[in-house]
């Protein structure tokens, strides 16, 4: 069992991690990509969680009104939505604009001297 998830640790792996987390990736990736702000993907991701407790209730009987389950889920699937975001932002940005920035590291990008 993971602790606050009430559901054994395949299932959370399978459902949240792998399930969950492709989810906020391909979320993530599109807001970046359509030049989305930050916290509109935060705001996916809240409603990733709430898709991935329904389905740990409908197809593990796990319960559906759990808020420990519910912040541990929802921050598994941000922090991936959120790193994908980041990712694809810095992407777009360079590509965009490579007479004006260039990519300093995966996350961050600078401005050309």
């Amino acid at each position: 069992m993971v602790p606050w998830s009430e559901l054994p640790v395949t299932v959370f792996i399978g459902l949240t991690v792998i399930i969950g987390g492709g989810a906020a990736i391909m979320t993530g990736r599109a807001l970046a990509g359509a030049w989305r702000p930050l916290h509109q993907a935060a705001a996916a991701c809240l409603g990733l969680g709430a898709a991935e407790r329904f389905l740990a209730y409908a197809l593990f009987d796990g319960p559906l009104f759990s808020l420990p389950g519910y912040l541990l889920d929802t921050a598994v699937i941000s922090a991936i939505g959120l790193a994908a975001w980041r990712l694809a932002w810095v992407a777009n940005t360079v590509r965009q604009y490579p007479w004006r920035y260039e990519r300093a590291a995966p996350w961050r990008y600078r401005e050309k001297q």
